[in-house]
Formats: structure tokens, C-alpha cells, sequence
């Protein structure tokens, strides 16, 4: 168990903490903007730098003014920090605390065949994983990653993304990934913790912090484009009534009648397809746990795996990002100016205080 307890470090113009934070045999995913303190995060953590005050303990021992050899805490770099003038397979020998273990852990990150060769000739996603390996070798009771794919190029990222998925479920220790790509933080987080401006801002499962976030910052930072001023207007059973200008939405969030808050829906949970709304289509309609909203296609933008669709609603002057998948847009032959439907669940309506 890592341990973090009123965790501060002052620079000048900067502040980071007071941080209160446990961390099991899990991976958290550390999210954040550029200067949120992410790297400080990780840095007070592995004593690359030390904090002005607060206690940082692992499985009980206090880590505060241990030297990073000491303190068992292995960590992978952005670039991998690997020896150049080292083959790989010295590289992972000068960290191994068993060295019978570098045949094994080459095959577990598929580097076997670059052992002999230096780290200049290494491609980036050859060079990471040495990296990795060597660092694991080292046997760390946790280990720490700051941004280690972020170099690389998609498709590298995507399948050592699922490799460091496989592995991480294998290791029995703390495992933080610091990250700015959410796709990456939701595949191998257990938990993600959302840094801003040197404090935790919301940490959660990946579910929770992507569809129930607790401030508008966190909305907005993990992709939540639909949020609107509303008011709650009336309450029916376990559901609420929110007007945001002439639009009514149901939703079974919990907030008093009367209370201000951001109405928060999340792209993925709407759903854009005409069919199923349809009188006589022969499928089911929308239930009364649906918001169901008339309007016209402004834009749409093909993203790879998804197309991202504006909806102008008919009904107020504001707009639905809708998140499509491309069968459900091929098959809806979705054109800009088209008249569609979106169909809201009361469940992805969130409100935010």
C-alpha cells in the first residue's frame, strides 16, 4: 500500500498539494493538463525531489528522506532514460536484482531479439519497453510511469497499451500512470485521479469519474462537450426535472428543487438513430426514461473509431455533441441539415452542483 498523507511541494508561481491519497495493489491513471502537476506528482514520489511537508509511506515504511535506491519505487520515463552506450540487454542487467529473470522478462515485452543491440538503434516502442523491462527487473514494490507512450505512434500505442494491460493485472504492487491521453488512463486505470492546479480534483473508478464527475473542470477535461446551465424544476418519484432554457430534460440524479447546477451528458450516452424512434417502425420506441429531442444535424467529424455529430435541438438554441458509431452513421446515411432525433437517458443526465 502507497500512502500519501498532507503531501505539499512549493515552487515559485506554483503550489502542489496538501494530497491525501492511498494507492493498493491497483493501477491509478493520473490525468491532467500540462502544468497541472503530474510530473511533480511522480517526482515526490520516487525522491527525485522532496516535499516541504507531509509523509509518504509504502507497505508501512516511511519513504521521506530515503535515497530513490532505498526506496524500491522503480520508474519509466517518457523518453526510457536508457544507457546508449549499453546494449539492451546490459541495459535491463544494470537494474536486475535477479539476473535469471532478463530471458523472462524480454519474452514477457517481446524485446528478445534487441538484446544485443544499443538503444540508438532501437525503434521508440522497442526502446519503452527495455525501458520497462529494466525497470521491472529491478523487482519495485511499486513502480511509476511517466507518459511512456506519448511519443510513440498510434498504432505502437494501441498494442503496447494492451500488452502493459496483460502485464499490469500480472504485478502485485502500486502501479501509477501518469498519462494526458483519457483513452489510455480508462484502459489500464483501475482508478484515475484528475490533477488540477496541484490538487486532486476527483479520483475514481474510470466509470465514475467519466460519467459522474463532481465539478465542471472534470466534465469538461474527460469529454463531457454537453454541459449546460440548468435549474432543477420539479421532482417526480426518483427522477428530477431540469429546465436548461425552453428544454426540459428528465434525470435521476439526485438535487433539490430549485438548485442551480450543470447539466452534465456525456456524447457516448446519447443516442442518435431515427429508426428505433420511428411510429410503425417496428421497433421499439422510447421509453419514459428516454428524453427524446427533435433537431438538425450542424456538423459532424469522423474521428476514426467514432463520428462526433452536432445536433441543433429544435426545442432551445443549443446543441447535442452526439458520439456515433460508424455502422449506426452509415446506416442513418447522416447528412448535414438532416432532420434527426436523439433519444437521452434519464441515467445520463448528471448534475453537477
Amino acid at each position: 500500500m502507497l500512502e500519501l498523507s498532507n503531501l505539499t511541494r512549493r515552487y515559485d508561481g506554483f503550489a502542489f498539494g496538501p494530497v491525501d491519497l492511498s494507492v493498493g495493489d491497483e493501477v491509478l491513471s493520473v490525468l491532467g493538463p500540462s502544468g497541472s502537476g503530474k510530473t511533480t506528482f511522480l517526482s515526490l514520489i520516487a525522491g527525485i525531489v522532496d516535499p516541504d511537508a507531509g509523509t509518504i509511506s509504502l507497505d508501512g515504511q516511511s519513504l521521506v528522506g530515503r535515497s530513490l535506491e532505498e526506496r524500491k519505487t522503480g520508474i519509466v520515463f517518457q523518453h526510457g532514460a536508457l544507457f546508449p552506450h549499453m546494449t539492451a540487454r546490459e541495459n535491463v542487467a544494470y537494474a536486475a536484482t535477479d539476473r535469471s529473470r532478463i530471458d523472462e522478462l524480454a519474452d514477457l515485452l517481446e524485446v528478445r531479439d534487441v538484446l544485443d543491440r544499443r538503444p540508438p538503434t532501437l525503434s521508440g516502442g522497442e526502446k519503452q519497453r527495455v525501458a520497462l523491462a529494466r525497470t521491472l527487473a529491478a523487482d519495485p514494490d511499486a513502480l511509476l510511469l511517466d507518459e511512456p507512450l506519448s511519443s510513440l505512434d498510434a498504432p505502437i500505442r494501441r498494442r503496447l497499451r494492451d500488452e502493459l494491460h496483460r502485464m499490469f493485472a500480472s504485478l502485485d504492487i502500486p502501479v501509477i500512470y501518469v498519462t494526458h491521453d483519457q483513452r489510455t488512463a480508462t484502459a489500464l486505470g483501475d482508478r484515475i485521479a484528475i490533477i488540477r492546479d496541484g490538487g486532486l480534483e476527483q479520483v475514481g473508478p474510470p466509470e465514475d469519474v467519466l460519467k459522474r464527475p463532481e465539478s465542471r473542470f472534470v466534465a469538461r477535461f474527460t469529454g463531457n462537450e454537453n454541459l449546460f446551465d440548468a435549474t432543477v424544476t420539479a421532482r417526480d418519484g426518483e427522477s428530477v426535472t431540469v429546465r436548461i432554457e425552453d428544454l426540459t430534460l428528465r434525470s435521476s440524479a439526485d438535487a433539490p428543487v430549485g438548485s442551480s447546477v450543470t447539466a452534465c451528458v456525456h456524447p457516448s450516452r446519447v443516442r442518435l438513430d431515427a429508426e428505433a424512434l420511428r411510429d410503425g417502425s417496428g421497433r421499439d420506441g422510447p421509453t419514459r426514461e428516454e428524453n427524446v429531442l427533435a433537431g438538425t444535424v450542424d456538423r459532424w467529424l469522423n474521428e476514426g473509431d467514432e463520428y462526433r455529430v452536432s445536433v441543433d435541438v429544435d426545442a432551445a438554441s443549443t446543441s447535442l455533441s452526439v458520439a456515433v458509431p460508424p455502422h449506426t452513421f452509415e446506416r442513418l446515411s447522416v447528412e448535414q441539415s438532416s432532420s434527426v432525433r436523439v433519444a437521452v437517458p434519464a441515467d445520463a443526465v448528471h448534475l453537477v452542483p
